[in-house]
C-alpha cells in the first residue's frame, strides 16, 4: 500500500483558474479506470501530500487527479489568501471537467479533506448530480469556531499548525514541517472571513438528496473538532455513512491503522459505484 511520504511521480497539468495558473496533479492510472477520483486538499497544504490516498484509489481502479487550490502549492495567488471560496469551487469544477474529458462516461467521486471537505460539499450543492459519491475527511463544516475566534482579535497571531496535531505518526508531522510547499505562517483575515461566509452558505444551501456520503473523523481531532463538524455533516441532507476513528487525530488517511480506513473507503466506493450502475447513471 502506497505511503503518503513516498515519492510517486505525477503529471502536472496547468489550467486557467479563476485567479490565474491552476496546477492539477494526475497520478498514474490503471489501463481501464472504473471511475474518476478528484482529491480536494486542505488549508495551507497541497495535493501532493495525499499521494498515499491517491495510490490506494488508483489501485482500486480510479483515475486520480487533484488541483492545488489558489494560493496553495504550485497554483497562482498570494499564499493562503482566499477571498471567496466560490472561486475555489469553480477551480475544482474546471479540474473535474478536465478529468471527465480525459475519461468520458466515468463516474466522479469527490474526496475532500479538512478545508477541502467544505469545498467539496459546496461543489456538490452547486453542481447537483455530477458526483456519484462524496468522501469527507475531518471536514470543516458546521460550527468551526476558529475563524470567529481569530477574527475577534486585532491582529491574527502567527501560530502555525502544530505537526503533531495531524497524526500520531511522527513521520507525518516531520514531513509536513519540512515541506516547502506547506504554509507555516499565520492565517489571513480575508480567508477567515471567507470561511465564515462559506460555512453559512453550505449550512443554508440545498440538501444533497440521495448522494452517498462517507464521513471519516478522528476522535482526537483538535484542529477540526468532531463536535463542531457533526451538525454540518448531518445538515447536508445526504445519505451519510459515519466512521469515527478512535484515537485518530486530523488526518485519518495518514494515521496509524490507516489500512482499516482505506478498506472502509474502497468498500464504500464499491457500493456507491454499484448503485450508480443499477441506476443507469454514468454521471
Amino acid at each position: 500500500m502506497a505511503d503518503a511520504r513516498e515519492h510517486v511521480p505525477t503529471r502536472e497539468h496547468v489550467l486557467n483558474g479563476t485567479r490565474g495558473r491552476l496546477a492539477v496533479h494526475e497520478w498514474p492510472a490503471p489501463a481501464r479506470p472504473r471511475y474518476v477520483a478528484l482529491l480536494v486538499h486542505g488549508y495551507g497544504e497541497h495535493a501532493g501530500r495525499h499521494a498515499g490516498l491517491a495510490g490506494v484509489l488508483a489501485a482500486h481502479g480510479a483515475a486520480v487527479l487533484a488541483p492545488d487550490h489558489l494560493g496553495h502549492g504550485r497554483s497562482a495567488g498570494e499564499r493562503v489568501l482566499i477571498e471567496d471560496f466560490e472561486d475555489v469551487v469553480a477551480d475544482v469544477h474546471a479540474a473535474a471537467l478536465f478529468a471527465r474529458a480525459a475519461h468520458p462516461g466515468l463516474p466522479l467521486v469527490l474526496v475532500g479533506h479538512s478545508m477541502g471537505g467544505l469545498i467539496a460539499s459546496r461543489y456538490a450543492q452547486l453542481h447537483p448530480g455530477e458526483a456519484t459519491a462524496l468522501v469527507l475527511s475531518g471536514p470543516v463544516l458546521g460550527d468551526w469556531a476558529l475563524p470567529r475566534r481569530l477574527l475577534a482579535l486585532a491582529e491574527i497571531p502567527d501560530t502555525p499548525v502544530g505537526p503533531a496535531a495531524l497524526s500520531r505518526d511522527p513521520e507525518v508531522g516531520a514531513a509536513y514541517a519540512a515541506d516547502p510547499l506547506v504554509w507555516h505562517g499565520p492565517m489571513k483575515r480575508p480567508t477567515l472571513e471567507a470561511f465564515v461566509r462559506t460555512l453559512e452558505a453550505v449550512a443554508n444551501g440545498p440538501g444533497l438528496g440521495g448522494l452517498p456520503v462517507l464521513w471519516f473523523h478522528g476522535e482526537e481531532d483538535r484542529l477540526v473538532p468532531l463536535s463542531g463538524s457533526r451538525p454540518g455533516v448531518e445538515g447536508l441532507g445526504a445519505t451519510v455513512t459515519e466512521r469515527i476513528v478512535p484515537g485518530a487525530r486530523h488526518e485519518v488517511f495518514q494515521e496509524w491503522g490507516k489500512a482499516a480506513a482505506f478498506t472502509e473507503l474502497t468498500r464504500f466506493l464499491d457500493g456507491a459505484l454499484a448503485g450508480a450502475d443499477r441506476g443507469g447513471s454514468g454521471r
